[in-house]
């Protein structure tokens, strides 16, 4: 296998012109929803069978298209923490298999159940993701903030990251530069110091 400059392979790189790029927001802290704990970080999609687990319980229309319509098996997305203490990326996930009916909306016991939903007429849609790995170093909200304001003013790849420019999604598009940036100039920042 050919190896390139930067250390990826022909093979890997090949995988990734095709796809596409996400943002996964979820909750790493315990939160009650019905009686329910909703918490689902990093940690516990690492603790599941082959590191894979689906996306269920979006509840937003434009998040719903994405995963429905537009995430394809082999797209990679951060593992984003939300809604909790310190937010930020920590890890790297792959789609592994693309939209499908979300059955939590017909569980009237599941915090996500909704009774306007029909099997004949789903509303909601999720997708399964695996674990590809945590990222290298944690890289917080305030962190990505930062370098949105500054590359808003100089032009870096971070001027329209979604997570500040679009309606506050659970699940948003990412751009390949803006991927790119992240896992090979901001993972690598604070190895070197």
């Amino acid at each position: 296998m050919k190896r390139r400059r930067d250390g990826s392979s022909d093979t890997a790189a090949k995988k990734l012109e095709g796809s596409r790029f996400w943002l996964f927001k979820s909750e790493p802290e315990s939160r009650l929803v019905n009686g329910i704990d909703v918490k689902f970080g990093v940690d516990d999609l690492e603790k599941e069978p082959e590191q894979t687990a689906c996306w269920d319980g979006v509840r937003n229309y434009q998040a719903r298209n994405f995963m429905r319509d537009q995430m394809r098996v082999g797209d990679l997305g951060f593992f984003y923490h939300s809604n909790c203490k310190r937010p930020g990326i920590a890890g790297i996930v792959e789609i592994v298999k693309s939209g499908y009916v979300d059955h939590t909306q017909f569980d009237r016991h599941d915090p996500h159940y909704d009774p306007k939903s029909s099997r004949v007429d789903p509303r909601w849609y999720m997708v399964d993701v695996k674990l590809v790995r945590r990222t290298r170093r944690f890289i917080s909200l305030k962190e990505l903030k930062e370098l949105h304001q500054a590359h808003s003013r100089s032009g870096g790849p971070l001027k329209r990251l979604a997570l500040f420019t679009t309606a506050r999604l659970s699940v948003q598009p990412v751009t390949r530069e803006e991927f790119d940036f992240i896992t090979t100039t901001l993972e690598k920042e604070k190895e070197k110091g």
